[in-house]
């Protein structure tokens, strides 16, 4: 089962999260997702759990829990839509 896992603090890493969630239950994968010009965190990221109980747990326990100073908002990922060709506004 795969989270989502707002509200990060910027400065948090994948390892603190994986130990943060690990609790909960078997983490699978940890992203932290950062912005492609600087490198720095945009404060979400997606935790992956084995088993949809694990991610159920997480998602009970952890929503509203404060990590690093701020109160994560944790839910289960919703599919990424095809969001079509970008406008950048030049034409």
């Amino acid at each position: 089962m795969k989270l989502y896992v707002g509200n990060l603090p910027y400065q948090a890493t994948e390892e603190e999260l994986a130990d943060f969630f690990g609790q909960k239950g078997a983490v699978s994968s940890v992203s932290i997702i950062t912005d492609r010009a600087t490198g720095r965190s945009k404060g979400f990221g997606f935790i992956e759990f084995g088993s949809k109980e694990d991610g159920q747990t997480a998602i009970t326990e952890c929503d509203g829990q404060e990590f690093g100073g701020r109160n994560l908002r944790v839910s289960e990922a919703q599919e990424r839509s095809d969001r079509g060709p970008r406008s950048g506004g030049f034409r």
